[in-house]
């Protein structure tokens, strides 16, 4: 794992500087070592977190055999070993999974990047051709961002804060993507909150060449639901889940686990015990009754890990958020931010790789609105005009059901999905608020939208990318810690993309699939809990003194950089101690930090 960056423009050497101070901006990405290697016309820049070849063979930017390839990686490519031998005419100088991508150059040009698994972003210089060729993995897991210089350079890096380090670029806010924003709380994996500096979209890539920028897409998700029945289902499962986890614990460092207690991670902790007993496994939980952590300490006693646990510090929540704020280069709403730092914070003590059970929900249908569809769906009124009207008019006299009054308001689940589930602010309080953008990102596929798997695929190119592995990625490298993602093993995924959704959901249970598959593995507990949040309700924060002064300095003050983007006084009704306010809080720290970085 690592931080990327580079500069292509004519008089490369010119721009020491300007490089040096984009590797200096991403440091905590890869602490082991800092190197940078110029072309005439290219600059490239890479700092290394040391995983796989601790030599120096491993360093980048590395050099193809003849030196007219040269490339920068941040990421893992799982199985390399095996494409190492299908490409064995190159001649290999070291064990670096980084040097199979220019052996499949050679051979392949951009063609390579349908056979590359693995979570990625990468840009490799051709000095032959002149061209830059850039590409980011199938699900977002790592970033790459760039921009077009004052002076027309093209210049990319592994985060924001990098080309913003550059001193080539302005600063001026995108609307879409505060639009987006306030809506989700994270502005969308096709954007950033700039509207000069571009975010490389999940499963795309990027080709420069005399100036000229093509970005296309390189995979889309699959389509088709599979006809299976359950018992082959959970055989394929099985067999692919452990064929992901036992490819993601390659390394040169010890690999570790995180361990919530939940259905997910234990079923990770479950297989990666059968390649690596003794494992070691980290668990995070708060000091109150809920607390997951005897949960993780009954799946680590089952498999006897080397159990770490790390109990939250409730005392100074205004610490803890300016402590994540530097990491995070644009507004983000996400509570649980906190104590992914702190888990990757107590992980890196011990570990520079760890394994995680993310993305479990969109894949296997876990989360309780995937029910409140299936539900919506069933429901006498659902795309029932008749019914609608007959329930508008009774709702004046008498209060209706949860289902029947979404049904009236919304046209389809996918319709309720993407403008009630998970929002903050809805259209017309953003209008309120002096937004009138209303972004919609594209996707690889056209949603059915009364299908339950479809809302699945939305979240996987929508939510995951653009918060949840961002999240991930921006916590675990600001603690120099790689977190991999054996759920998003390209095999594996795809599979459960494409089982029919009653293998994954119905009115009494959740995740069918994953239970059915590995409920042998869990502790009878772990069998029967329910899921749980990572984070406490944002109302009890609010309750803390320090917030809500925090609070009051940053959004009562309408000298507050974050009133040149939206309404001050219309920004006070928002203010209730709940979501929407901590969403303005977020908004207003990104604002004063931006205006501190110009």
């Amino acid at each position: 794992m690592c931080g990327i960056a580079g500069i292509i423009t004519k008089n490369a050497r010119n721009y020491n500087h300007e490089i040096q101070n984009m590797t200096d901006a991403i440091a905590h990405r890869g602490p082991d070592s800092a190197h940078h290697e110029f072309y005439e016309n290219a600059t490239l820049g890479h700092r290394r977190l040391s995983i796989i070849d601790l030599s120096e063979n491993g360093k980048q930017p590395m050099f193809s055999n003849t030196q007219k390839e040269c490339i920068v990686l941040n990421g893992e490519i799982y199985g390399y070993q095996s494409i190492k031998k299908q490409h064995a005419e190159y001649p290999y100088r070291g064990g670096s999974d980084t040097e199979v991508i220019l052996a499949m150059y050679q051979r392949k040009k951009e063609n390579l990047i349908h056979d590359l698994p693995g979570m990625f972003a990468f840009a490799l210089w051709d000095e032959n051709k002149q061209q830059l060729f850039c590409a980011r993995d199938r699900f977002g897991e790592k970033p790459l961002y760039y921009t077009t210089g004052k002076n027309g350079e093209f210049i990319f890096a592994s985060e924001i804060k990098a080309i913003l380090a550059s001193g080539l670029t302005n600063t001026e806010i995108n609307h879409d993507a505060l639009s987006h924003y306030l809506q989700y709380g994270y502005v969308s994996t096709y954007q950033s909150i700039y509207k000069n500096i571009h975010s490389l979209p999940p499963a795309h890539q990027l080709i420069w060449k005399d100036g000229t920028i093509e970005v296309s897409r390189y995979y889309s998700l699959p389509k088709k639901d599979r006809q299976i029945s359950l018992s082959d289902a959970k055989e394929e499962f099985v067999y692919l889940l452990k064929n992901a986890v036992e490819k993601q614990l390659i390394a040169d460092v010890e690999v570790g686990s995180f361990l919530s207690g939940g259905l997910d991670s234990s079923s990770i902790v479950a297989l990666v015990n059968e390649f690596l007993p003794n494992q070691t496994t980290i668990s995070f939980g708060y000091d109150h009754e809920d607390s997951e952590l005897k949960y993780a300490r009954e799946i680590a006693e089952k498999y006897r890990t080397k159990h770490v646990e790390i109990h939250e510090k409730k005392e100074d929540l205004v610490s803890g958020i300016l402590k994540i704020t530097p990491f995070l280069d644009e507004p983000f709403a996400d509570t649980s931010t906190l104590p992914q730092f702190e888990i990757c914070k107590a992980a890196r003590k011990n570990l520079t790789v760890v394994l995680s059970g993310d993305v479990g929900d969109e894949l296997f249908g876990g989360y309780n609105f995937y029910k409140v569809e299936n539900e919506l769906k069933k429901h006498f009124s659902y795309q029932n005009v008749i019914a609608q009207f007959g329930l508008k008019l009774y709702q004046n006299l008498k209060q209706t059901s949860y289902l029947s009054q979404k049904n009236i308001q919304y046209s389809s689940i996918l319709d309720f999905h993407q403008n009630d589930v998970r929002n903050f602010f809805n259209e017309n309080e953003r209008r309120q608020l002096g937004i009138n953008e209303n972004y919609s990102q594209p996707y690889s596929f056209t949603a059915d939208e009364n299908s339950l798997n479809d809302i699945m695929r939305t979240d996987l190119e929508k939510y995951v990318p653009g918060n949840m592995l961002l999240k991930s990625d921006r916590m675990a490298m600001a603690n120099s810690l790689e977190v991999r993602t054996p759920f998003l093993d390209i095999d594996f995924a795809e599979f459960c993309i494409q089982l029919p959704d009653q293998l994954k959901i119905n009115s009494e249970q959740d995740k069918i699939i994953l239970r059915e598959s590995m409920n042998s593995y869990w502790t009878e507990t772990i069998r029967n809990r329910r899921k749980q949040g990572f984070g406490l309700g944002i109302e009890n924060w609010f309750e803390e003194k320090n917030l809500m002064k925090f609070s009051d300095d940053h959004l009562k003050n309408k000298d507050q950089k974050i009133f040149k983007y939206i309404d001050f006084h219309e920004t006070q009704k928002f203010l209730n101690k709940d979501r929407k306010h901590w969403n303005l809080l977020q908004l207003a720290l990104w604002a004063e930090k931006k205006y501190s970085q110009v």
